[in-house]
């Protein structure tokens, strides 16, 4: 296991940035802030990410939610192991038509080969818009090929 106790920028961890180019994360507007096996935090614009409505679409709520959800569960993972996830549920609370969204993970459960996560996404003014559990399954990663 890794030591987790201090969130660091997206920035002090060599190569993320990279890995996660032409990824869903990029596609969304994803913008990473922290990361940390105890905390994670992204942010997404509402704006390219709506319904048919104009409101901020529940997938891309959850989209998120499992983005910070799974870079959590992969730093406590440690090196040479990954993070897959195995179940996420929502539940969406209000309605969002501009600005942005950011996503917070913190650990429900930290095991050898399971970690839990509650996501919050808030808005702008930082009222709650959807709450998420992500559970992530923790596995020697696969060799490369």
């Amino acid at each position: 296991m890794t030591d987790s106790t201090q969130s660091v920028p997206c920035s002090a961890l060599p190569g993320l940035e990279e890995t996660l180019g032409g990824t869903l994360v990029e596609r969304m507007g994803m913008e990473l802030v922290e990361v940390s096996a105890e905390r994670t935090v992204a942010r997404m614009p509402v704006r390219g990410n709506t319904q048919p409505y104009g409101l901020l679409h529940g997938g891309a709520s959850a989209a998120l939610a499992e983005t910070v959800g799974s870079l959590a569960a992969a730093t406590h993972a440690a090196p040479g192991r990954i993070a897959v996830g195995v179940d996420l549920n929502a539940t969406h609370h209000r309605a969002v038509r501009s600005g942005w969204v950011t996503g917070v993970a913190t650990p429900l459960s930290l095991g050898r080969s399971v970690a839990s996560y509650e996501i919050v996404v808030t808005d702008d003014e930082g009222r709650r818009v959807c709450t998420a559990r992500l559970t992530c399954a923790l596995r020697e990663r696969p060799p490369a090929g």
